[in-house]
């Protein structure tokens, strides 16, 4: 008796301690987040005040809040009134403004692409064009982030715009109607060899299950003895999860557990099932993914290669396997948080555990954990996911990453359409003037810094300062170096004419077109026809 009410005591005891201690941390939890909110806004006000320099209030804050979001992970983010917009794009595919995508370039924010049928492409605007003021204020200098929100408007309401066009004398005044801006999330869908169909999705927006649906269908009325599907993510961000579900329902039998979500708040942990019946079970899959496929893009893949369903071609995808909830905080903004992680059907997670300035790392695969498919099949976690058939990238390095993040070809492109008023389909158009190229590149004295050229600098330094006698070494590894450089040209030529061909088919056929013309050269395409073609090696890469 005595012993049962010592350990009746000793239970007591626990469980008191044990919330008082959880009562307690909570409170002081709660006195560390008043304390450091009295201590912010002290700062915050004093430093308004007191700062040598004018202070823009609404930017300093700015700074502060990007920061301290910026501590947790790269997906956890303010969203301002500014921002709005861009939000309701990833999330609906529509947003109000005029249907341009725009890139600074030098001091002026550019056009690089045109939404067809939209306010901007209706009022006669072009890719090249240049922003020099919007209603009367000044665009010249001004971020991305100043530019959107002076360019904010209700659909309905005018813009008065100065615009600077390449091969014109002057500027021009052009006046256009804002608009709700609808970018379609299927861009493209064809057939790229007999029997084989091909489907592109550029983003997860409202009714992107819907519009594989309707693609698909038309696909199969058009081509009676479908033998196989290229469901295309490369480069395709993500966005809703409930798309996701979708997508995968189509292929995959009703009921089956597509992602189950897990955080710290256990009531919001839960699993995600399809609930429709499918449109075709047993259609053969080849879907493509490289480094720019995240979040529902990798839902997706993943779930196809967990159940076996399709064959993944090409890269391992991005790796975010975290889950946002957004939350609004007054004055029209927004804090997006990361509150959960998923889990695709296999038990894994293909969050990324590694990151370098922002941006994922890959780990390698024996540091992985193991997972099984439904076949049987071993799959990795811990860092995207891993295409069933890996293929090298289409050159993205040297003087081809040089060309594109100088704006070389872009540039170009706007030139040389200056020239040609209209080109012939996409289906029979090719670019035959790299000669043509080639002396627009001496002409703008094209030069980039390899990271060869980086790391012998930092040697000559390096010698310099301990008196090495090196020199006659390094000019012989320069002069290699430099060789090597002006035979690249040549090297990646093929690689270079398609990026061109396809800046000029999203010029007059709009991103439709790009995409199209882009099919033509397509290695991974290639392989998933292949693939798709074979019977025996599908089943057999699938594990059957």
């Amino acid at each position: 008796m005595t012993k049962r009410i010592l350990i009746a005591t000793t239970l007591a005891a626990v469980f008191l301690f044990g919330t008082a201690f959880t009562v307690s941390s909570d409170k002081d939890k709660y006195f560390e987040i008043i304390k450091n909110i009295e201590i912010f806004t002290n700062l915050y006000k004093e430093v308004n005040t007191n700062y040598v320099d004018e202070i823009d209030p609404g930017q300093l804050m700015r700074t502060g809040i990007d920061a301290m979001v910026g501590s947790l992970d790269p997906f956890t983010n303010y969203i301002s009134e500014a921002d709005i917009e861009g939000y309701r794009f990833q999330s609906e595919g529509r947003y109000h403004g005029i249907g341009t995508k725009n890139r600074k370039i030098g001091d002026l924010i550019t056009i690089t692409e045109l939404v067809k049928d939209q306010p901007a492409d209706l009022a006669g605007l072009k890719p090249g064009d240049q922003f020099i003021s919007v209603d009367g204020q000044s665009a010249i200098g001004r971020s991305m982030e100043e530019m959107n929100e002076i360019m904010r408007g209700f659909p309905g309401t005018t813009m008065n715009l100065v615009i600077r066009r390449p091969g014109t004398p002057t500027d021009l005044n052009i006046k256009l109607t804002r608009g709700d801006v609808n970018v379609p999330n299927v861009p493209y869908f064809g057939m790229v060899s007999d029997g084989v169909g091909y489907i592109n999705l550029s983003i997860f927006t409202q009714n992107a299950g819907r519009n594989i649906i309707d693609a698909y269908q038309k696909l199969k009325e058009q081509n009676p003895d479908l033998k196989g599907l290229i469901l295309d993510l490369r480069g395709n961000g993500g966005g809703l999860l409930s798309e996701a579900i979708n997508i995968c329902n189509i292929f995959i039998p009703r009921e089956e557990v597509v992602v189950t979500t897990r955080g710290k708040v256990k009531d919001w942990d839960r699993a995600y099932k399809t609930m429709n019946n499918p449109v075709d079970l047993e259609i053969p899959l080849a879907i493509l993914v490289n480094k720019g496929s995240a979040s529902a893009s990798e839902i997706v893949s993943g779930v196809m290669q967990d159940y076996d369903r399709g064959v993944l071609i090409g890269q391992r995808t991005y790796g975010k396997g975290l889950v946002q909830n957004t939350m609004d905080i007054g004055y029209n903004a927004r804090v997006k948080i990361t509150t959960s992680k998923y889990y695709i059907p296999s038990e894994r997670c293909i969050q990324s555990v590694a990151y370098e300035h922002g941006e994922p790392v890959a780990i390698p695969d024996d540091k992985r954990a193991q997972f099984k498919t439904r076949a049987g099949r071993t799959v990795l976690d811990g860092g995207g996911v891993k295409p069933d058939i890996v293929l090298d990238p289409v050159a993205d390095d040297g003087i081809v990453k040089a060309l594109l993040e100088e704006n070389v070809i872009f540039n170009y492109v706007t030139q040389w359409s200056l020239n040609h008023p209209a080109i012939d389909s996409t289906d029979t158009f090719r670019f035959t003037e790299f000669a043509d190229f080639e002396r627009y590149l001496k002409a703008q004295n094209f030069a980039y810094e390899s990271k060869a050229e980086k790391v012998l600098k930092e040697l000559a330094t390096q010698a310099t300062q301990e008196k090495l006698p090196l020199d006659a070494d390094l000019k012989a590894l320069a002069q290699k170096i430099n060789t090597s450089q002006a035979n690249e040209l040549a090297t990646y030529q093929a690689v270079i004419v398609d990026l061109i061909e396809k800046e000029i088919a999203g010029r007059y056929y709009y991103e439709r077109g790009k995409v199209q013309i882009g099919l033509r050269n397509d290695a991974e395409v290639k392989e998933a026809v292949r693939v798709l073609t074979d019977g025996k090696r599908y089943k057999g890469i699938l594990g059957g």
